[in-house]
């Protein structure tokens, strides 16, 4: 496939080479003070950007007939319109707070073990998540799916970052040097504590699970999540 990448930063350029290992061609390469010239050329699309350019490049290619997947987070409060967008113009998208194959597994450990305590009133929930200094969005949008899943199997009515009330989910952003990405959920009681965690080693996760995705959307026309990629 010919693939567009829109945001050429370290993510993007390990999706470069993953991709160029399984065949593809790159035929765009967008940083952000680049235009999308090129992109007609493009079979498929993956923004991994920055939260502001998000929308504009996902818009582009669905107004180009390109399937475009977004591993981009901060911008959700416009997915309405970009979903809007994809039916009029019968495109294909995918967007994923996480493309790592073993951070969507998690996704359904985590649902599932909500479901699990959600009556087992003793235990409270919280959540941290640890990423690298450059990463623009707290919490990051793998810890809000998380969350979301927790929230909607529980009493809690909404998570913070801080201060959190008793029917708020507590989510500590932490920011490290050379952190891929870790996310812990915690119940504790005042007799035991639970823990479940996943931790990136690398980008390559994220990386080879994005051009996974990429290759799975191609062909295809409708909004899709991760759980249909790999078909949980």
């Amino acid at each position: 496939m010919r693939i567009a990448l829109l945001g050429y930063g370290r993510m993007g350029k390990v999706i470069e080479r993953i991709a160029l290992e399984r065949g593809h061609e790159i035929v765009l390469r967008k940083g952000a003070q680049d235009t999308f010239a090129g992109l007609e050329n493009a079979d498929v699309a993956i923004d991994f950007s920055i939260p502001d350019a998000a929308v504009a490049n996902i818009s582009a290619c669905l107004n180009n007939n390109i399937p475009v997947i977004s591993g981009t987070t901060g911008w959700l409060e416009h997915y309405h319109d970009v979903a809007k967008l994809c039916e009029e113009k019968n495109g294909a998208f995918i967007y994923g707070s996480n493309f790592s194959l073993g951070v969507n597994i998690f996704f359904e450990l985590n649902s599932y073990l909500a479901k699990m305590m959600k009556n087992l009133k003793q235990y409270r929930v919280s959540m941290e998540e640890i990423h690298h200094l450059q990463k623009l969005d707290a919490p990051s949008g793998t810890a809000i799916s998380l969350a979301k899943d927790i929230i909607e199997n529980s009493d809690y009515s909404s998570w913070a970052l801080e201060n959190a009330k008793a029917d708020e989910l507590l989510i500590a952003a932490k920011r490290e040097e050379g952190v891929p990405g870790t996310h812990s959920v915690f119940y504790n009681s005042e007799i035991d504590s639970i823990e479940i965690k996943h931790t990136a080693h690398s980008r390559e996760g994220f990386a080879f699970g994005a051009v996974v995705a990429v290759e799975w959307l191609f062909g295809k026309k409708g909004i899709y999540t991760m759980k249909d990629v790999l078909g949980l």
